[in-house]
Parts: structure tokens; C-alpha cells; sequence
């Protein structure tokens, strides 16, 4: 079992098509971790933090990575590190680029004193190359002085020899190409085209076209299927439209069987199956195996190059005692956060106290403050210069006139004077009186205060994250008991516990509209227009279930047959899970919004959904055209609950009642009502917190926020019990 340890050449093209939207992102620092892991922290204005890994060694990779799969800061920065932050800090990520079809990724940072380029090789040894707006090198991890090509300090950076790029073939290009060739056909795809192994054995499946097929024998219709293959393969990375997946395989033990059983057919998931690949788009040679989506192409790299090393089956695992979680490098963290952030506060606290004393000294000494503006404003409209104002405060202070003596600097350039009053410092806009000069320092020291407060609220976070990983380190450590001897989890009293653990895994579908049916099938529904488009398209299987009501304004609901990783299979519904299915569709539809209790719902299979319409008709955004027989669910009720989880996760659920009481510890019902959507979450919050000890779990888990997610459109209130 092969694990992808770097990027092939479509990796690399979809990368650079994704990281593309992030251009005007500004940079914050950059990080070396040993030789050969390269960080850049940078901030988008409307997206937050971003996280660029850049890694040569092995694995090869780069991606943004999620804040928690960061690694910490590195002591003292090296040389490197030291060299990149002064050309990039506060420069404007311009986009990135793949060098023709290869292995090869330049970054381009822009800045008012000149622009810089980062060039990752992630083939061979790797390397990584800090050039100018030349492209001549500044730096580089390693120096490269080859017959065919120089990476090295001064030299002009130099790419290596050009390949052949597919992405830019035309047909009869194509077809030159591959008669070139003296093997099979895909060796020629592999070599000749330069796909490499896999995505030239991918092209064929997907052409229909035999792999060991000599060259000589490939026909027109061969070359023709494969070309157009090619091309779409190539519209898609243009387009951006990915569809990623993370592929997984069972671990093999030292006999050569799967972790599960040898002798079994059920190919289900285990918790020895590991990542084994990531790819931009679904795979046919992968079909089969079990594989976990994304929305975008970064978030499924990071997800995979994190866990990399972290599963079993893998060489670097270490084996078991390494499958603990570093609970103590964690604890150590969250206490040095903490006491940075209490050196913090203190500093706030001090610093907003200065502004407040220097705001009383201006009106203690007001009229000496008075008179020191007035000089400076007197003087500059009569055009005197700043170093003459600066030297007649010089001649003042000589003559021993107060107001003179008490001007330690003149700072032209800035537009502003400084004063010693009472063995403090304080600078003045001499463009302003005493009292908004005062008021600007007390507004100095209101912003402070605020930095302050925030400050406060992060740290009781911080605090939080503290006690529960150290929570977690003993629920880890603690001793297994027998079964008999223990409370079983179920007779747990959740809302009675002071404390109560957070477990939480998010998943990709959570976007959507979501809930399980009593009998453990998955439903989706869309939010809007766009989501019900893409459910539609990226979602629904051919085994899955379509269901809408009758009113015009309800989400697309799927109803899926497996899980979104599985492959597709036929499945026989039980009547609860289609019953539920129908209720969930007209509650979050226009009818509960319009205050009715009941509507009409029909499904049909995926086959019968389409989007083109009858001739001379419209199909808008979000709608489709439904063909041919009908399930209806006539009168079938509106119903909802919602409630939190404890366990498998702790998290806040709703949907049909049925559904969502037994999963939760806790739950509420609701009907249509006169209470708004957000109103309505507050209460459900407040009754929340009123029924568990824990009122910060609640908090934490299940704020007003993610409650109104799964609150339907429209007025409610509470079914009293």
C-alpha cells in the first residue's frame, strides 16, 4: 500500500487555480521549520488568517493548513527566515503560478519597495528559491550548480529544461505526440505527455481504452476518446470546479491481509483504514474505495498531508505509544498562551493608565501647553520651518523662559512637539488646542482599554482550552473498567455534570441544511438557490431519494442511500426514514412561514431530476424539472425539535422529532409561531443554559448562533410539554 507523499502535476495546476482567489492577502511573517518547511503567515480581508505550508523535503506539499494543524513558532528564526520576513512582511500575496506542466509552484509577493518572487521546487531533493523582481536569487535552502541549470545566491534563478505541457496540447498535437512513441499507451500518456503513472492510467479508464494496448495498435477512435478526456480533465483545472477526494485503504498487517477481516466481503470502514491519496477531482481508477469529500482542494491536501503520519500503518507512527496525543506539549502550550496573554493585560492596563495621566498632566499645565501651540501655530503661519521653531524653543529654554524649557523635541515630519511635564513625556499636534490634543489621548487610552477587554475574553477561552485538554489527558490515562463494575454511558446525568467534556469532529456536509434519520440515514437539504444547485449536481446519487413539496420556496432534500464517502449502493428505505424525510422538506419550506401545519411532499429518484426545460419554458436558479411518476406524502405534518448532543458528540441537532429526541440529552419542540428566528434562538439558549449545571459547555457547544441554523424560515414557539 503506496501513500502519496507529494504533489503530481494536476495537484499542482488545481492548487495554483484555488490559491488564485486569495490574491491581496497581506502578510504577517515568515517561519522555517529545520531545512526544509516553509510557513507563511498572511491575513485576507475577508477571509481571516491563512496559513500557507510550503514543504520540499518529505513529504512534498503545499497548501493553506487549518490553525489547529499549524505547528508553533520556532525558536530564533534563521538566516532564511530573517531574509524572507524583511522582503515579504506587509507585502500583498500577488497569486502563484505552476511553471508549465511541472512539479514546480513561483509565488509572487508585491510591495511599494519591490516585488518578490518564491519559487518551490517539489520534485527531486526540493528546494525552495527567494528571488527580486528579476528573478535573480536573494536566497535559497539549497544551492544548485548543475551543468544544465544554477540556484545560488546572485545568480539569476533558472527553471529547469522545458517538458512537454499537455495542458496546452491541441489535437493534432496530441496525436504527434503519441505516435512518437515506441511502447504501450499508457507508458506513452505516462512519459510522452508527461502525466505521470497514475493520471495516465486514470485517462484510460476514463477513455475506455486498454492500457497495455500497443501504440501501434491504438486506433483514431482511441486517440480521439483519449484527447477528449484530456481536454475535459484540463477545463476543469482552468475552471476551478473541483470535486476533491481523500481516498482510503484498510491497513495491511505483517501477513499481507487488510486490518479487517481477510475472510470477510463487507468492505465498511474501520479505524485502521488510512489516507492513502488526494486528488482535485473523483477518481475512476479509485472506484470502490472509500473516500471522504471536500468543498475545495486545500481543505482535502491538509486533511491529508496533517494525517499523514498521525495513522496507524505508517512507518512513522512509532507504533502504539505513539498513537497518544502529546497532551502534555498541548497543556504546556495553552499555558504559555495564557501567560502572554496576562503579561498582555498587564501591559494594556499600564499602558491605558499613562494615556489617561499624560490627557491630565495638558490640563494641569494648560496654560503652559497653551502657550507652546501657540508659538508653533503663530510661527508656521508665518512659513518659519520646523528646525527654526525647533531652534527658537533652543533659544527660549537658554533664556530660561518656562514654556521653551519644557520642548524636548520638534519633529517636523511629523508634524508634532514634545513636551516634559512633570518628568513625563507628551507630544502634541500643535494643529490642535490643549483639549483635543487631551481628548485624543484619553480616546488612546479608551482603544487600549478595549485591546484590553478582549484581551480578558480570549484568555477565559484560552483557560477553557486549558482544562479541557488536561480533561482529556485523564479520561486518556484513566484505567479501562469492566463494563459490569461502571455506569454505562447512556445513565450518564449529562445535564446534572458540573463538567462536561466537548467532543466534536465537523463535517463537510454541516454547510447544508442536515439531519440523521431514527434509522441512521443522512438528509440534506439547501439553504438557497446555490445550494440546492449544488446539492443536485455534486451530491445526489443514483441510488438517493429527491424530495420537495408541492409550495413553491422549499429546499432541494436528499435523502442519501450511503454515506457521502461510500460508494453508491441500493438501498430498501424504511418507511420512518422516508416519513421523516417528508417532514423535514415542508417544515423548512414556505409553508411553515406562512404559519400552516401541514403540506404536501413527493419524491423521485435522482433520474427523473433535470434541469432543461420544456420548450419555450424557464427553469430559475435553485428549481429543476422533475419527469414522471411520483411518491406523494400527502398532509404530511410540520415538526421540529431541537436539542444538544452529548454523545457520540457534543453539538446541537434538529430537525423532525422523531429524529432528533432520542439522539440528544436534551431537546425542545417546536410550531410555526410569532416569535422571529433569532428571537427564538435566544429563548431556546436561555432554557438551555437553565437545564444544564455546565452553563459554559452550553455556551461552547450550542450558542444562540448555531441554534438558529436549525430553526426553520419564518415565526415559532415552543411546544409546551
Amino acid at each position: 500500500m503506496e501513500r502519496k507523499r507529494e504533489l503530481t502535476s494536476v495537484d499542482c495546476a488545481a492548487l495554483a487555480r484555488e490559491l488564485g482567489k486569495y490574491e491581496g492577502a497581506k502578510v504577517d511573517k515568515a517561519y522555517l521549520y529545520g531545512d526544509d518547511l516553509l510557513r507563511l503567515k498572511m491575513r485576507d480581508f475577508d477571509r481571516g488568517r491563512l496559513e500557507l505550508l510550503v514543504e520540499v523535503g518529505d513529504p512534498k506539499r503545499a497548501h493553506l493548513a487549518a490553525q489547529e494543524h499549524v505547528p508553533d513558532a520556532p525558536g530564533r528564526p534563521p538566516n532564511f527566515a530573517m531574509m524572507l520576513r524583511n522582503r515579504i512582511t506587509s507585502a500583498d500575496f500577488a497569486g502563484v503560478e505552476q511553471f508549465e506542466f511541472d512539479r514546480i509552484l513561483t509565488f509572487h509577493f508585491e510591495r511599494d519597495d519591490g516585488d518578490t518572487h518564491i519559487v518551490a521546487e517539489l520534485f527531486g531533493d526540493g528546494n525552495i528559491a527567494v528571488c527580486d523582481d528579476n528573478y535573480e536569487v536573494v536566497g535559497s535552502l539549497e544551492t544548485v550548480r548543475l551543468k544544465s541549470r544554477t540556484v545560488a545566491p546572485g545568480s539569476i534563478y533558472d527553471y529547469p529544461s522545458s517538458r512537454f505541457n499537455p495542458l496546452e496540447v491541441d489535437r493534432e498535437g496530441f496525436d504527434a505526440r503519441m505516435e512518437q512513441s515506441d511502447t504501450d499507451v499508457v507508458r506513452t500518456i505516462a512519459t510522452q505527455l508527461n502525466f505521470g503513472g497514475l493520471w495516465a492510467e486514470e485517462l484510460c479508464t476514463r477513455a475506455g481504452v486498454e492500457k497495455t494496448k500497443d501504440i501501434t495498435d491504438a486506433t483514431e477512435d482511441d486517440y480521439a476518446a483519449l484527447f477528449e478526456e484530456l481536454d475535459r480533465l484540463r477545463t476543469v483545472l482552468r475552471s476551478g470546479k473541483f470535486d476533491p477526494r481523500v481516498y482510503y485503504e484498510p491497513v495491511e498487517d505483517d501477513g499481507g491481509n487488510s486490518g479487517a477481516d481477510a475472510d470477510s466481503d463487507d468492505d465498511t470502514e474501520t479505524d485502521d483504514d488510512v489516507r492513502t491519496d488526494v486528488t482535485p477531482v473523483p477518481m475512476e481508477e479509485y472506484e470502490g474505495k472509500r473516500a471522504e469529500v471536500f468543498s475545495n482542494f486545500d481543505d482535502a491536501l491538509d486533511d491529508y498531508f496533517h494525517n499523514l503520519e498521525r495513522e496507524p500503518g505508517d512507518e512513522a507512527t512509532g507504533g502504539e505509544a505513539s498513537s497518544r496525543p502529546d497532551f502534555e506539549e498541548e497543556v504546556a502550550k495553552y499555558e504559555r498562551i495564557i501567560a502572554q496573554q496576562e503579561g498582555a493585560i498587564e501591559s494594556f492596563e499600564e499602558d491605558a493608565q499613562e494615556e489617561r495621566e499624560r490627557a491630565e498632566l495638558l490640563y494641569a499645565r494648560y496654560d503652559l501647553v497653551d502657550d507652546v501651540i501657540s508659538a508653533v501655530q503663530n510661527a508656521r503661519a508665518e512659513d518659519t520651518s520646523w528646525d527654526d521653531i525647533a531652534a527658537r524653543f533652543e533659544e527660549g529654554a537658554e533664556q530660561g523662559i518656562e514654556a521653551a524649557e519644557a520642548v524636548v523635541d520638534v519633529n517636523g515630519a511629523q508634524g508634532t512637539v514634545t513636551l516634559r511635564i512633570d518628568d513625563t513625556r507628551v507630544t502634541v499636534d500643535p494643529s490642535m488646542g490643549v483639549e483635543k490634543n487631551a481628548d485624543q489621548l484619553y480616546q488612546e487610552a479608551k482603544r487600549i482599554q478595549e485591546k484590553k477587554e478582549g484581551a480578558l475574553e480570549a484568555i477565559e477561552d484560552t483557560r477553557e482550552q486549558l482544562e479541557d485538554a488536561k480533561e482529556r489527558r485523564e479520561q486518556w490515562e484513566a484505567p479501562d473498567e469492566d463494563e459490569s463494575d461502571d455506569e454505562s454511558m447512556e445513565d450518564v446525568d449529562w445535564l446534572s455534570r458540573s463538567s462536561i467534556p466537548r467532543r466534536r469532529d465537523e463535517q463537510w456536509y454541516e454547510r447544508f441544511r442536515w439531519f440523521r434519520t431514527s434509522d441512521g440515514y443522512l438528509v440534506l437539504g439547501g439553504r438557497s438557490a446555490d445550494q440546492n444547485e449544488e446539492l443536485v449536481k455534486k451530491y445526489t446519487e443514483k441510488n438517493d431519494r429527491f424530495l420537495h413539496t408541492q409550495a413553491h420556496g422549499a429546499p432541494v432534500t436528499i435523502l442519501k442511500a450511503t454515506e457521502p464517502n461510500e460508494a453508491s449502493k441500493a438501498v430498501d428505505f424504511p418507511e420512518s426514514s422516508l416519513e421523516q424525510a417528508a417532514q423535514f422538506a415542508i417544515t423548512y419550506s414556505s409553508v411553515w412561514k406562512e404559519g400552516q401545519f401541514a403540506g404536501d411532499v413527493y419524491m423521485a429518484e435522482p433520474s427523473q431530476v433535470s434541469k432543461t426545460p420544456e420548450s419555450g419554458e424557464y427553469v430559475e436558479k435553485g428549481s429543476f424539472v422533475v419527469r414522471g411518476e411520483r411518491t406523494y406524502f400527502e398532509d404530511t405534518p410540520v415538526g421540529c425539535a431541537v436539542g444538544i448532543a452529548v454523545e457520540p458528540q457534543t453539538q446541537v441537532l434538529g430537525g423532525p422529532p422523531e429524529a432528533i429526541e432520542p439522539r440528544t440529552e436534551t431537546s425542545i419542540r417546536l410550531e410555526p409561531g410569532r416569535y422571529a428566528q433569532n428571537d427564538m434562538a435566544q429563548m431556546l439558549y436561555r432554557e438551555f443554559k437553565s437545564r444544564f449545571t455546565d452553563q459554559t459547555f452550553v455556551r461552547k457547544v450550542a450558542s444562540a448562533d448555531r441554534i438558529q441554523e436549525f430553526l426553520p424560515n419564518g415565526g415559532s414557539r415552543m411546544v409546551d410539554d
